[in-house]
């Protein structure tokens, strides 16, 4: 198992915004990727600061996705 941690900034207000987003557009994608697992998101209790965990079966399968998502 290996884990990939990203962090993000998020505008104030838009929790429900980046929630909404990440379940109809990034897991939906995530799901599709070759050795994914899970997504787990956390975001802290000013709203404006989130990070997410996705969980792989092989470090080789978040660094292909990594490189082929964010080149």
């Amino acid at each position: 198992m290996f884990a990939r941690k990203v962090s993000m900034h998020l505008k104030p207000n838009s929790v429900a915004e980046f929630t909404q987003r990440l379940d109809k557009e990034i897991i939906p994608l995530l799901r599709k990727q070759k050795g994914f697992q899970d997504e787990i998101t956390f975001v802290g209790p000013s709203g404006t600061q989130a990070f997410g965990i996705s969980l792989w079966d092989r470090a080789e399968n978040a660094e292909a996705y990594n490189r082929g998502t964010y080149p």
